[in-house]
């Protein structure tokens, strides 16, 4: 007959290979999530890296003198189309949104800019466009805290270390890009 020492063992076996099962296929959930999340901003950096040239070639007819801040949209446009890894793409998309913010506070400088039906378009779409990046940016935010909070806690810690599970890396707005710019002539 089996024993009951036996059996003990075999139950607490059987716990902790449930337990372990259940926690890397929590892993994989939340790095999936965040994968989907990531997906989700790609689309919109996408979007609106289809829109600036456009905007660009709005605002260049009328503030052809702004040569500097069309060089500059356009060297961070092409760094964050061409970015390899999230951390480059987060560090460039950055760049290029304080580089539109200039944009749009020069063409406040131009009347009748503003009142250019195209312009306004543009603009509006770009904010809409800012808008749903800034919802799924909170979304993927929400998704790496969860893996983060889930890897860093014990016992999935264990876990996650032996499977090799990495933390996520938040999509942060750097100091530069919360500032409100100021554009003088």
């Amino acid at each position: 007959m089996i024993s009951i020492t036996l059996l003990i063992i075999l139950g607490v076996l059987l716990i902790t290979a449930f337990a372990v099962i259940s926690t890397y296929n929590k892993l994989v959930s939340f790095k999936n999530l965040m994968q989907e999340a990531w997906s989700g901003i790609d689309v919109f950096l996408k979007k609106r890296h289809d829109l600036v040239p456009n905007l660009v070639a709005t605002v260049k007819g009328y503030a052809a003198h702004e040569k500097q801040t069309f060089e500059e949209i356009t060297r961070y446009r092409s760094e964050a189309m061409q970015a390899k890894g999230r951390e480059a793409q987060m560090e460039s998309e950055a760049g290029l949104g304080q580089a539109l913010m200039r944009l749009m506070a020069v063409a406040e400088n131009y009347p009748e800019l503003k009142a250019n039906t195209n312009f306004l378009e543009l603009q509006k779409q770009l904010s809409e466009l800012e808008g749903d990046l800034s919802l799924s940016r909170r979304y993927y935010n929400g998704t790496v805290r969860e893996n983060n909070i889930y890897i860093e806690r014990f016992p999935s810690n264990i876990i996650a270390g032996m499977f090799k599970f990495a933390k996520g890396t938040f999509f942060e707005i750097d100091a530069a890009e919360k500032a409100v710019t100021n554009v003088t002539f």
